[in-house]
């Protein structure tokens, strides 16, 4: 089975933090930015497979199917959030999530989920 919105969630932030700890950006990370960092999948809200994601006060939805976003903005580290969904078994992982959520006919968020 693949990884639950939480871990994902997670290898998201580490890979954002990751990217921004170059040696010329060291001292400018604000790391708490992305300590509310949330993967969301409401099939209530919308039965299209996407993966909401939300940081600060910021969210963007994106097509799971296509890995292309659809809705919302991030600013600065959506282009983050772009480079983690290209990765090799990103979107797999959220495919997977999403077929979960459509045999829940509910909301999954980062709650520890099946």
């Amino acid at each position: 089975m693949g990884k639950t919105l939480n871990e994902l969630a997670l290898e998201l932030k580490d890979l954002i933090i990751n990217l921004q700890s170059d040696a010329h950006n060291k001292g400018n990370i604000r790391k708490e930015r992305y300590n509310n960092l949330k993967l969301i999948m409401d099939i209530a809200k919308n039965s299209t497979p996407h993966v909401i994601v939300s940081m600060s006060m910021s969210a963007a939805e994106f097509n799971i199917k296509t890995g292309e976003k659809v809705n919302g903005s991030l600013g600065p580290d959506e282009r983050y959030v772009l480079r983690w969904i290209d990765k090799p078994g990103v979107l797999e992982d959220l495919r997977d999530r999403w077929a979960s959520v459509e045999r829940n006919r509910g909301k999954v968020s980062n709650d520890k989920d099946s």
